[in-house]
């Protein structure tokens, strides 16, 4: 039986690493331009043969004699694999500067090569991580690096660009609205006062000095629920006494299609793709959908064929990086709703992964294996389709209906399949910048605590006025929906700019409002984020929020929600309605908005049903 090192104590996991590996600390790889990247190469030990390798690239301090990077070299050489873990340039002892992404474009694809010329590797490399160790793999991969085999990208959605429909600039955006989840996250992460050693030591000399000093910084505790109300935005961590880094660097872009989101290491669809790949990803991410875009842009790209021929997807019903979780092997629960035994063991799919692309088993992960793997919410089941979204699905159409009283859950709002007549009158509800509407649950990390992601009850936030609820009738057979919700919204407002925000809601027989995922859009971007236009005053406009993605089985007795509003904060930074450049003022103007949904004006959303007879 396999050894499990999960258990393992500091000590025994150290005595492990020493019987069982070879252990290079704090290598020093050089890159293109002289710049040297502090590298860990952990290999089995006494195996004189060349190795497949594993490359770890992190801009975390996993390096430094820890329990968890300890346990991934033990598991990487038990499968039979070198581990190679590096820091990204500017990140602890690696030297340079740190431009976010770690240099995709030239570091990672020097990295490969000097794996390949390694006398200890076979010349085949794959590339593993989640987050901000699975984001820079995306640009990598357009380059197809002879030697870079295979990858297993997790919950790597901000280093996607542009892909299909999503223009998020690295999750910076949704519909053009900024996330506020980045300003916390880099906040922690980009230190443009970091110490630094001294330039030119040796390897030995750096990993002694790693024992007692690991470079990591000790920043001032911050209450976000206070400083995320800032104004401006874009001083928003200056205000803490931080020195002016990559937060205003990108804040201060002119909007998702600034020329400058094409000149760093995001992933843009109009590049290649050169390596198969294994996909995971969470319904309750921060980018579900633009992952499963790329998913489906690797694979019909054909710029590779043997590449866009082998790329899996696997969704699991947790949260960011949720799915390395060992609750998952248990019954799992997301925010307040019980998910069933998701029994799901990621490991075993990554090492039978590399096992066909970096050993040539080819039977470890047969052809035969389905291309999408997810689990539906509701039906609490795992499904498999050889597409996404799935085979046999079709748009079902439910249009946004009430007489004109669809606030909160106490008015009229219904969601229906048959189309409004003339005459309905348009819900309306004034949006307020200093009471926006609180975000509860839905897909976010990496924030500090200010959104806790997962399927969270809606019906305190449907409690109010400034949030349109239409509910559909009970169903009395399951209904699957998977794949990409769209909203279509026709809207006005008295303001020359504003947001619409759209949720979808799986509400059960006592009435708890589960939620599935949720979207936004600047009115500005509603045509076109090149050519951004405001709005007049008692004009209709068409507004069509960027998809939700997931997967949810309505079961009988249950109805399907939407909800409409203008803002989900503290998730999206609030529209001050002005019309001007939003993230460096600090007045606001009130928003009386109107959702218009008479014949002609009609407001719907498409629900891609699988199945649908």
């Amino acid at each position: 039986m396999a050894q499990d090192y999960s258990q393992f104590s500091d000590a025994a996991l150290d005595k492990e690493l020493a019987a069982k590996a070879d252990v290079q600390l704090y290598v020093m790889v050089p890159m293109r331009d002289g710049v040297r990247l502090a590298t860990h190469v952990y290999r089995p030990k006494g195996v004189t043969g060349p190795l497949p390798t594993i490359l770890v690239k992190t801009p975390y301090n996993e390096m430094p004699y820890k329990a968890g990077t300890t346990r991934s070299a033990l598991d990487a050489i038990k499968h039979g694999y070198a581990l190679v873990l590096q820091n990204e340039r500017g990140r602890y002892y690696s030297e340079g500067e740190w431009e976010i992404l770690g240099h995709p474009q030239t570091d990672g694809y020097d990295t490969l090569t000097w794996i390949a010329k390694q006398s200890w590797s076979n010349g085949k490399v794959g590339t593993r991580g989640c987050s901000s160790t699975a984001e820079w793999q995306l640009a990598l991969a357009g380059q197809n690096h002879p030697a870079h085999a295979a990858m297993v990208p997790q919950s790597s959605g901000a280093g996607i660009g542009k892909v299909g429909e999503f223009q998020e600039q690295g999750n910076w955006y949704t519909g053009g609205v900024p996330r506020n989840l980045f300003f916390v996250w880099l906040y922690g992460v980009d230190n443009p006062l970091r110490a630094q050693p001294p330039k030119g030591l040796d390897s030995k000399t750096i990993a002694r000095l790693a024992r007692y000093n690991d470079l990591e910084a000790k920043k001032p505790e911050v209450n976000w629920p206070t400083q995320i109300r800032h104004l401006p935005v874009n001083e928003m961590l200056q205000d803490l006494g931080e020195p002016k880094g990559t937060f205003e660097e990108l804040i201060n872009r002119d909007g998702p299609a600034d020329p400058a989101w094409r000149k760093g290491g995001l992933y843009h669809d109009d590049k290649g793709w050169g390596v198969p790949a294994l996909w995971f990803n969470s319904w309750y991410d921060v980018s579900i959908g633009p992952n499963m875009a790329l998913f489906n842009h690797a694979r019909t790209v054909n710029s590779d064929k043997e590449a866009s021929d082998n790329q899996y997807a696997i969704v699991t019903p947790s949260n960011h990086c949720g799915f390395n979780a060992r609750s998952l092997q248990v019954p799992y629960k997301s925010g307040d709703r019980d998910m069933g035994t998701v029994n799901f063991d990621a490991d075993k799919e990554v090492y039978a992964f590399f096992d066909r692309w970096l050993k040539g088993d080819v039977n470890a992960f047969p052809k035969t294996t389905p291309p999408v793997r997810y689990y539906s919410m509701g039906a609490n089941s795992w499904k498999q389709s050889a597409q996404w979204p799935p085979e046999g699905s079709a748009p079902m159409k439910l249009y946004l209906r009430s007489s004109g009283r669809a606030n909160s859950l106490a008015g009229d709002g219904k969601l229906t399949a048959v189309a409004p007549g003339a005459g309905e009158q348009p819900d309306r509800y004034a949006y307020d910048p200093t009471n926006p509407v609180q975000t509860v649950g839905g897909g976010d990390c990496c924030n500090g605590g200010l959104v806790i992601a997962g399927a969270f009850d809606q019906r305190g936030v449907e409690s109010r006025d400034d949030v349109l609820v239409y509910t559909s009738e009970p169903l009395t057979e399951p209904l699957e929906v998977s794949g990409f919700v769209r909203a279509f919204l026709k809207v006005s407002s008295d303001a020359k700019d504003t947001d619409f925000a759209v949720k979808l809601v799986d509400v059960g027989p006592d009435g708890t409002a589960y939620i599935l995922g949720d979207t936004i859009m600047r009115a500005r971007y509603r045509d076109s984020y090149d050519k951004p236009a405001m709005m007049t005053a008692g004009q209709t406009y068409t507004v069509k929020p960027t998809p939700i993605t997931t997967s949810n089985t309505f079961l009988p007795g249950h109805r399907i929600r939407v909800e409409v509003t203008s803002s989900n904060f503290p998730k999206f930074v609030r529209n001050l309605n002005t019309g001007g450049d939003n993230e460096k003022e600090t007045k606001f103007v009130v928003a009386n908005n109107a959702l218009h949904h008479a014949a002609g004006e009609e407001s719907y959303i498409e629900l891609p049903v699988v199945g649908r007879k």
